[in-house]
């Protein structure tokens, strides 16, 4: 008859404790991406009137720096838009109806 083993605690903690970020390095990038998300946020207020009524349920992508922006029926079309225009820079997604909200909860 064999004997059980006594049975291994559970380890706890990051697989890599060393890439943990600090508090006030989180903070700031919270902060950096709601000063994005304002910006384009501006951008999709001013323009949201005048292709609404048009293109109710179209996709808008902002690139906040250059204040472009690309409309189509499909997220990953206007998506690829914005990519091949600003190939470097990050861009938004906004769906144009009332919110701007472009998923279901």
């Amino acid at each position: 008859m064999t004997e059980s083993t006594a049975k291994q605690p559970a380890r706890r903690g990051r697989i890599f404790p060393e890439r943990t970020l600090p508090p006030e390095e989180l903070a700031r990038r919270k902060a950096e991406r709601e000063v994005f998300h304002q910006r384009c946020r501006a951008i999709f207020e001013r323009v949201c009137p005048e292709y609404i009524e048009e293109h109710y349920g179209w996709y808008i992508a902002v690139e906040p720096d250059s204040g472009d922006y690309f409309i189509d029926e499909d997220i990953e079309v206007a998506s690829q838009k914005a990519r091949d225009r600003h190939p470097n820079a990050v861009h938004c997604i906004f769906c144009l109806n009332e919110t701007g909200a472009t998923g279901t909860i």
